[in-house]
């Protein structure tokens, strides 16, 4: 079973054009699970989401942040857009469910989480994706965030076939007070006895390259040039025998298409058992 992340930079520079190497990206990927953040729609017939499961054969949920003015603010021509979260999945979507994220005052721009209970073959995979706040100084925001995630990880998570699988756009370094919350751990869980595992500390290459916010990509260059691991693929353990370990875990969209770079973040690809297996 293939996994796949991947911020798509909302609307920002030339989005049609990056939205056909993004797709060009998981085509080549052919992915059962996609979850992405900063997906965009108009409430009608143009949606990210919807338009990448039909050409891709998946099927798209996608839900919007909270507050959109405050993206509209950074791109003032998309006001007709939407942006949020999406999961496209190769099977149905049997439960779906929106919980915002808690950020106080000036920091409130909608931020939600979106989960999904994906119907495999071999059982039932509990889905989760977010996008925590970004500002380098929110870190205890971001832990608060990660706190109302884990309760939703802890109360949505359990008793199903595959264990949990919490993805996304964190905004954090892995060893962040709020990537250490949900990784349960390096200190006190973020909620109950939550225990998810980074699949990328624990199954990459150690050789590859890891960072996500790359500053070889040119968007990211003439921003914030900084290098760093920020988006994630988080697997609770499976248990013996049980479908969902880790088997490999990359990067990909780290490169132009025809000249065009998909998006300012790389996405992180997880491949993961589908089938139970021996301890």
């Amino acid at each position: 079973m293939r996994i796949v992340t991947w911020n798509v930079w909302w609307r920002f520079e030339d989005p049609l054009r990056r939205r056909d190497a993004v797709l060009a990206v998981l085509r080549e990927l052919e992915p059962d699970v996609v979850t992405l953040q900063e997906a965009w729609s108009d409430g009608g017939g143009d949606c990210l989401a919807g338009w990448l499961g039909a050409e891709l054969g998946l099927r798209a949920e996608f839900a919007p942040y909270g507050e959109p003015d405050r993206w509209h603010g950074r791109a003032p021509a998309e006001r007709a857009y939407d942006v949020g979260l999406a999961v496209l999945s190769r099977w149905p979507v049997r439960h779906r469910e929106v919980a915002p994220l808690p950020a106080p005052g000036s920091t409130d721009d909608g931020r939600i989480a979106l989960h999904t209970l994906i119907g495999t073959p071999t059982g039932d995979l509990p889905l989760f994706t977010t996008h925590l706040n970004s500002s380098p100084h929110e870190s205890a925001v971001r832990c608060a965030q990660v706190r109302a995630l884990g309760e939703l990880v802890v109360r949505r998570g359990a008793g199903h076939a595959f264990p949990p699988v919490v993805t996304g756009d964190f905004n954090a370094l892995p060893d962040a007070d709020e990537m250490r919350l949900l990784g349960g751990i390096r200190t006190a869980p973020a909620a109950g006895r939550l225990l998810l595992l980074d699949a990328w500390e624990h199954y990459a290459d150690p050789a590859a390259p890891d960072a996500t916010w790359d500053a070889a990509n040119p968007y990211v260059a003439r921003g914030f040039p900084l290098s760093a691991r920020i988006d994630y693929v988080l697997v609770g353990p499976p248990g013996p025998g049980r479908p969902g370990r880790v088997r490999t875990v990359r990067r990909a969209g780290d490169g132009p298409v025809d000249g065009v770079w998909p998006s300012d973040h790389a996405a992180v690809v997880a491949d993961l058992h589908p089938d139970a297996v021996r301890p």
